[in-house]
């Protein structure tokens, strides 16, 4: 079948720099390729190909817009593109690109110590590692403030209790940027539950007490992975907890996501 080729009226490719052009075209041709000829597939199965992450970490459309620690350094404008060719080939695809640059990546790159942006993010830009983004919550949806997860200090560590809810990437996540409420011994004393301030973790998937499963028989982005995680007695050390505090962490995150998914859509 022939593809449609819809012409430019508006001229965009003429505001767009060499650069910028290289980077769509270059995500154009692999989701045309690799993309398109199996979503139908990977739709009708409930199938998220991992078989393209090395290909996708190959473009450099993980973490595009970071500069240095094996990512590309490209500019706003190019991480939008790279967006919007994504999802012409599907959302689950975007979405799953999406979630590991801007709601994993990024806030290890905006909040981390640089032991943690060294660890992590050479080996998320070359997909060794995927990442999820532990927010909404089963009672909250995306509400942080709302959040009842919590993580209470017992000496060097944090003990996270709680779970979260529709979790792009959880089953397959090697690790999750997990956000929840440290509450002070004054909170804990009030027994109000949810009280407390906001905290982001990097948590290992192979942590003992973090589990995650798979949500089945979804309607749409059925080629993306969406999990529900679960956290009992996770004990987490406090060289994993990222350097910020309150509604500023999750917030930025999602504005920096908002923005690629505004492209795609």
């Amino acid at each position: 079948m022939k593809t449609f080729e819809a012409p430019d009226f508006m001229q965009i490719d003429e505001l767009l720099t060499p650069e910028e052009l290289q980077v769509r075209d270059s995500v154009r041709s692999f989701v045309s390729k690799e993309i398109i000829p199996i979503v139908d597939d990977c739709f009708v199965n409930d199938r998220f190909p991992k078989e393209l992450i090395p290909g996708l970490a190959e473009l450099g459309v993980f973490g595009p817009t970071i500069e240095g620690y094996g990512c590309a350094g490209l500019n706003s404008t190019s991480y939008g593109l790279i967006m919007q060719e994504l999802e012409r080939g599907d959302s689950g695809l975007r979405s799953f690109v999406s979630v590991q640059s801007s709601l994993c990546m990024h806030p290890i790159y905006a909040y981390g110590t640089e032991e943690q942006k060294n660890k992590y993010l050479p080996k998320m830009a070359r997909g060794e590692l995927i990442g999820c983004f532990g927010l909404t919550e089963p009672d909250f949806g995306s509400n942080p403030a709302g959040m009842l997860t919590t993580a209470r200090k017992d000496g060097d560590h944090y003990i996270l209790n709680g779970s979260k809810m529709w979790i792009t990437s959880g089953s397959i996540a090697d690790l999750a940027i997990v956000w929840a409420k440290v509450p002070s011994d004054e909170d804990l004393k009030s027994g109000v539950p949810g009280a407390g301030r906001i905290h982001g973790f990097i948590v290992d998937k192979d942590t003992a007490g973090f589990t995650a499963r798979d949500i089945h028989n979804k309607f749409s982005l059925r080629a993306s992975i969406t999990s529900e995680l679960n956290f009992q007695d996770c004990r987490v050390h406090k060289s994993q907890m990222l350097n910020v505090v309150g509604l500023k962490g999750p917030v930025g995150c999602l504005f920096n996501a908002r923005y690629g998914i505004s492209w795609g859509v």
